[in-house]
């Protein structure tokens, strides 16, 4: 069986870190979108900038 790994997509709006998570979760990549913009707006906004911008940098890049 073939597992996963988290890492951007080339379907990118910005730096492909939500379709990642989405690809990962066979999820539709707007839903995260729309969602991650939603958690980032209730939270004040920085905490999911900084979430963002860490998971830009820890995930690898698509092949």
């Amino acid at each position: 069986m073939k597992t996963m790994q988290l890492k951007r997509s080339r379907n990118s709006m910005i730096a492909g870190v939500c379709g990642g998570i989405a690809e990962l979760l066979s999820w539709d990549p707007t839903l995260v979108r729309v969602g991650y913009v939603l958690l980032s707006i209730l939270s004040a906004g920085f905490p999911g900038i900084l979430v963002y911008i860490i998971l830009w940098i820890i995930m690898p890049p698509p092949d």
